[in-house]
């Protein structure tokens, strides 16, 4: 049994939301969103939101069945209040700044980094040595950030580089005489 498909979706005030079949449209303050689920399960609106539940007893029908609902969920909270990741940049001559459609980021390379901005997101620099990324859609906010981290990854010897807000780089100790 799904501890996490048990529970309904509960839609927020400002928040609409229309079943028809599989296909669930969300709508809400910050955009509209649309989701499909799978053959193997199946949606109903209720008082208390949206509840998921798997079409039979199969163990593709109860793994779609959390993942499904935690997709709406994602959904529900993105039209809502969207989501957002901070970037960390560490490192002397390291900056980042917003030009146009593009991220220019300098990070020590032998020339600087123009990043397109995708559809649908929003990055902005209040500092130069941060980057937020933030959006509707929970996988693209993160596949984004994902990929301007990738340009320099935090190294664990003196910590330069691109990270998480938040995130923890194990450090080495250097060389010894």
């Amino acid at each position: 049994m799904s501890r996490i498909g048990k529970k309904a979706v509960p839609i927020p005030d400002g928040v609409s939301a229309n079943l028809e079949g599989r296909q669930i449209s969300v709508k809400g303050p910050k955009g509209e969103l649309a989701l499909v689920l799978v053959d193997e399960v199946s949606a109903e609106m209720g008082e208390d939101g949206i509840t998921v539940a798997p079409k039979d007893d199969s163990q593709r029908a109860r793994a779609m069945w959390g993942l499904s609902r935690s997709l709406l969920a994602n959904v529900v909270t993105g039209v809502h209040e969207g989501f957002a990741k901070t970037l960390e940049i560490n490192g002397v001559g390291y900056r980042a700044q917003v030009q146009g459609k593009n991220l220019q980021l300098t990070l020590g390379l032998s020339h600087d980094v123009a990043y397109p901005i995708p559809d649908g997101i929003k990055i902005e620099c209040p500092k130069p040595t941060e980057i937020i990324v933030s959006g509707i859609e929970k996988q693209k906010v993160g596949q984004v950030a994902a990929e301007i981290r990738k340009y320099r990854p935090p190294e664990p010897y003196k910590g330069k580089g691109i990270r998480y807000a938040g995130e923890y780089v194990f450090r080495k100790e250097g060389k010894k005489k």
